[in-house]
Order: C-alpha cells, then sequence, then structure tokens
C-alpha cells in the first residue's frame, strides 16, 4: 500500500467534507438574508433584520444596526419595566387605574370597554396592550412607569443604549424618516429581549409573566406564527406606523432545543399592509427551514 497516496485520498476527503458543511451553512444563512433581501425589493422598503439562534449561537443579521419605528414593540419593554419595579417592591401588579373616555385615544379595544367602570388593574393593562395593542393601555403603563423618558432611562440601566422613547400614543408611530424619536436597531432590540425573557434582568415570576402576556398575542397570526411549523411556541409582539412601517419581535421555541430571538422592521414602502404581512411571514418560514436543517444535520 501506498502511505502517501492513502494519507492523501483520506485528507481529500477530510477536505472535500469540510468544504461542503461550510458551503451547506452558508447557503443556509444566506437564504435568510436572501429571503430579506427579496423582500426589499419586493416591497420597495428598507428593512432590518436580526436574529439570535440561542441553540447553536449563529446569528442572521442584515441592516441590524440601522435605525427603524420602534412603533408598537415598545409596548414589551414598557411591561418588562412595570416588572422590574414590581421586582424592586417599587410597584404593586394588582394596582388599579381608574380612567374617563377622555382619556383614551385611538385603537382602545380592551380599555374603552372599561371606562366608567372600576378600572384595570397594572396586570390587565399590560395583558390588553401585549395582547391587542390597546394603545391607551400602553399610555397607561407609560404612566406608571413615568413616561417615554423613564422608560428610555430603563433601558440604559440594562445595557441597552440605541433603544429610545420619546413620545406617546399614538404619536410616536409617525415614522418619519431620518427621526431618530422613537427607534431601536434591530441588534439591540434582539439583545434587549434575551435580557428580559432570557438572561436574570427581571425575577423568574417576571420572565415567566411577561412570556405569557406574550404568547397570547391575539394580532401576530399573519406574521411570523404564520411561517413556522404549528408547533413552534411564539412569544411575540407586532408593530405598526407611518410610511409603511410595520414590524415584529420576537422570541420562538421549536420543540426540544432552545430559543430563537428574532427582531425585525419594515420603514419607508408604500406596500400594502397584507404585503408586508405577507413578506415577515416568508422570512419567518425562511428563518424555520434553516433552524430545521441545522437540526437535521445535528
Amino acid at each position: 500500500m501506498d502511505v502517501r497516496k492513502h494519507k492523501a485520498s483520506f485528507f481529500s476527503v477530510v477536505i472535500t467534507f469540510l468544504c461542503l458543511t461550510l458551503s451547506l451553512n452558508a447557503n443556509a444563512t444566506d437564504s435568510v438574508l436572501e429571503a430579506v433581501t427579496n423582500a426589499e425589493t419586493e416591497l420597495g422598503a428598507r428593512i432590518g433584520l436580526a436574529v439570535h439562534d440561542l441553540e447553536t449561537g449563529k446569528r442572521w443579521e442584515h441592516k441590524s444596526n440601522e435605525r427603524f419605528p420602534l412603533s408598537s414593540t415598545f409596548k414589551t419593554l414598557a411591561c418588562a419595566n412595570v416588572l422590574q419595579r414590581v421586582d424592586l417592591g417599587k410597584e404593586r401588579i394588582d394596582r388599579v387605574v381608574r380612567f374617563s373616555e377622555s382619556n383614551l385615544v385611538t385603537y382602545s379595544p380592551v380599555t374603552e370597554k372599561h371606562v366608567g367602570k372600576k378600572g384595570m388593574s397594572l396586570a390587565e393593562l399590560c395583558q390588553a396592550t401585549l395582547s391587542t395593542s390597546d394603545n391607551s393601555a400602553a399610555n397607561f403603563i407609560l404612566q406608571a412607569i413615568g413616561g417615554p423618558k423613564a422608560l428610555t432611562k430603563f433601558l440604559r440601566s440594562i445595557g441597552d443604549d440605541t433603544t429610545r422613547l420619546d413620545r406617546w400614543e399614538t404619536e410616536l408611530n409617525e415614522a418619519v424618516p431620518g427621526d431618530k424619536r422613537d427607534t431601536t436597531t434591530p441588534i439591540a432590540m434582539v439583545t434587549t429581549l434575551e435580557k428580559l425573557l432570557i438572561d436574570e434582568t427581571l425575577s423568574i415570576k417576571s420572565r415567566q409573566q411577561l412570556e405569557s402576556w406574550l404568547k397570547g398575542n391575539e394580532v401576530g397570526d399573519a406574521l411570523f406564527r404564520k411561517g413556522v411549523p404549528s408547533d413552534w411556541i411564539v412569544a411575540d409582539r407586532t408593530g405598526a406606523g407611518g410610511y409603511g412601517s410595520r414590524a415584529i419581535t420576537a422570541v420562538m421555541w421549536p420543540p426540544n432545543r432552545k430559543p430563537i430571538v428574532a427582531a425585525l422592521y419594515i420603514t419607508e414602502t408604500d406596500a400594502s399592509f397584507e404585503e408586508r404581512n405577507a413578506v415577515i411571514a416568508k422570512i419567518g418560514e425562511q428563518i424555520a427551514k434553516t433552524v430545521l436543517m441545522e437540526n437535521s444535520r445535528n
């Protein structure tokens, strides 16, 4: 036997295998980013994406450091701030907030039913704003924590130096291009979601409560939830605003593995609401396909 030829053949097989593996991994990653760039072309939009697979450590990013309008994705952060205040003994989650019709703003499907009654607890207000995106409930939560500037201060305290809230509902949804007010970046939001829902920024009880509220989202079925397999558990918050802005932030649990944290923001497009929803679902589907492909190799 020619030992040198045997070794050369062995190393050739190893190198071929490694190249094939790297190629498959690159193609899997590229397929997610390709879905985003295709969506940008289809919608004539600016799209930002950040995804972190906590099982494998892999990330997918597209314009992840550019600023995008927060829209209603800030509501997760506001309720997390309430929960932190509860953890610190500065607030009670069952404290009741009373309000009148004059306190309501556009789109208040839950709070409008409680006008003139006994009011709603902070827990009920968070459930309302995170499940239906009730704007008045969000404002009452902001009042409870001290307003938009207080929310920004909370974010700075947990290491988010990017995300900022400057205004109340519904003005914060203007989303004028180039306006830094009420904005975040996809990567900043993913990092903050991990701190709030995965790490120990909040107590276990508060993390579980926030997760439960987000799993109960009633207005996200046409987005990531439509694109990922039905056995994935999704905790998400959606948003929409001016200049075609559409957003979703999510933590998604495939069966028997660590979750995937994602933030997707769309803005500066004339595409219809339905068209924007459809591309978000497609991107979610591609993320799921890529993750499942990775699982099948391991």
